[in-house]
């Protein structure tokens, strides 16, 4: 059976086109030869159950891996109760077991465990023979389960992870599992905030033994490249492999799932064409397909008032945050993945979230907004020959944002200049171009807006007037930044406060670029 790209559950070697993750596995060998206990907490679809997996395989010759899903393996039923929480644990633990080889003593100490569960024993019980098989056991055994966050809101799952804790401080006296890694969206501290509000749980977790996984589980460009390779292996492309997987990152950041939609949608909807191109497609199906990870993300936003007011600053003020994972706040974004850290700041995470995010909170506005409905109105005047007239979009655009807003107090206009833009772009170039913002250029004073239109690029400053040098020093940025993608002409959008302003468009030469520019 030919690989292919997965995108749902874990990836199997023989199945599955994947990175190569034994660094990943040196570094989780380390600790658990060490005898820690680990957490490893990312976003959805992130590879944590791939990671568990391979775990499990690497390890088996010197441990009894015990991986265990908290997802599938345990109902939720089995959280109701103590009795019904222990019960479904040993069934499933003990099910796993069935799939090693084990001596006699082991055997009987789990065919005892199991029956006595069956009778309603506690979680004080059920430990008592987890030390028991831990002693006997040939091996040490090292316990993994994934989707922790099932536990979520039960109260027998935080008396749970305290007999762990109370075992691993005792454990050189009284024999327990030699590692134990829990893994899920949430890390155990988030979980004791939302299981038990009360101030004493918020500072006493039982889970602050464990050590956080600080490994990059994201794909670099040599990790999609190595992928690649084995992909070219077996269907010999031609593909220049270095720069699609550059390209490949530079729009995902290494997001793993992200990574594997790309690469699964040119193999199988682009007839295998390697191209920037192709990718560029890819990003758009991925941008407007419904996806399971994109649900939980937009799902989170709308759950959280105060997680959703600080993305739209971000994205549509600028406004720059420090990593701070002491702010709750900061806390979510970066949890659910929405957030990375680059120089110290928050950014986010990667151009197809930034995307997915700026087209979530524009639709809540495109249907009602007069500059969304003037660009949807107009958009066959924006288009010729198959190519975006940028300057012809630029000249309506300061004509009906004058009309609608020039009234407008300076506070509204600097704050929402932008965003307007962006509603009045979004319907001319929706089902057709991918955009992004360029994470190094926003902030209050500048964004550079990137738009691929049908594999031609656009690239439009849009910057606050500051006065005239601070115009040319924009001029100058501008065409340096050209010069870095190779493009001959850019666009500069100023939104200009100044009661004598010049309202209207211009064409500059700056060096050998052209820079058509636009003052609303």
């Amino acid at each position: 059976m030919p690989k292919v790209f997965n995108i749902t559950g874990n990836c199997i070697p023989r199945l599955h086109y994947m990175v190569n993750l034994d660094s990943r596995l040196q570094a989780i060998r380390k600790l658990v030869d060490a005898g820690q206990y680990i957490t490893i907490n990312r976003g959805r679809q992130y590879g944590k159950t791939t990671t568990l997996k391979a775990l499990t395989r690497a390890f088996s010759d010197n441990y009894y891996v015990l991986d265990m899903d908290f997802q599938t393996a345990m109902s939720g039923a089995a959280f109701q109760t103590e009795e019904s929480f222990v019960r479904a644990f040993a069934e499933s633990f003990c099910f796993l077991f069935e799939m090693t080889d084990t001596n006699g003593e082991l055997d009987e100490l789990l065919a005892a465990m199991q029956k006595a569960a069956s009778e309603k024993i506690k979680l004080v019980q059920l430990f008592r023979f987890l030390a028991k098989i831990c002693k006997a056991a040939d091996k040490p055994i090292v316990l993994l389960i994934d989707e922790v966050d099932s536990a979520s809101n039960n109260q027998v799952f935080l008396d749970f992870l305290a007999q762990l804790r109370g075992y691993y401080l005792n454990r050189d006296t009284v024999p327990t599992f030699h590692s134990v890694i829990l893994a899920g969206v949430h890390d155990i501290r988030n979980l004791q905030l939302k299981i038990r509000p009360d101030a004493e749980h918020k500072l006493n977790s039982p889970w602050n033994i464990a050590t956080a996984l600080e490994i990059d589980m994201s794909f670099s460009p040599e990790d999609i490249a190595g992928m690649l390779r084995d992909y070219e292996t077996d269907h010999s492309t031609g593909m220049d492999i270095a720069a699609i997987s550059q390209m490949i990152y530079d729009y995902t950041s290494g997001y793993p799932v992200l990574v594997s939609m790309i690469c699964k949608f040119i193999d199988e909807k682009a007839n295998a064409a390697w191209t920037g191109e192709s990718i560029a497609e890819a990003v758009k199906y991925i941008i407007n397909e419904p996806t399971p990870l994109f649900e939980s993300l937009i799902n989170k936003i709308e759950d959280y008032p105060e997680l959703r007011e600080m993305l739209y600053a971000m994205l549509f003020s600028g406004k720059e945050y420090s990593f701070n994972v002491d702010n709750p706040t900061f806390r979510l974004m970066h949890m659910y993945g929405f957030v990375t850290k680059r120089g110290g700041k928050a950014v986010i995470a990667n151009r197809i979230f930034e995307t997915r995010l700026y087209n979530y909170f524009l639709s809540v506005e495109k249907t009602s907004s007069p500059i969304a409905q003037d660009g949807a109105l107009h958009k066959s005047e924006f288009i010729e020959n198959g190519k975006l007239n940028m300057e012809r979009v630029l000249e309506r655009f300061v004509a009906v944002y004058t009309d609608l807003y020039g009234d407008q107090p300076e506070a509204f206009l600097e704050d929402a200049g932008r965003r307007l833009f962006l509603l009045f772009l979004r319907p001319i170039i929706n089902g057709t171009a991918n955009y992004y913002v360029e994470a190094q250029t926003r902030n209050q004073r500048r964004t550079d807006l990137i738009i691929d239109y049908l594999g031609e690029q656009y690239i439009i400053e849009m910057k606050i007037w500051r006065g005239q040098e601070y115009n040319e020093r924009g001029e100058q940025q501008l065409a340096e930044y050209l010069d870095y993608y190779h493009i001959d002409k850019g666009y500069l959008l100023s939104f200009n406060f100044n009661q004598s302003k010049q309202i209207g468009t211009k064409t500059v030469q700056v060096g050998d670029k052209t820079v058509f520019e636009a003052v609303v």
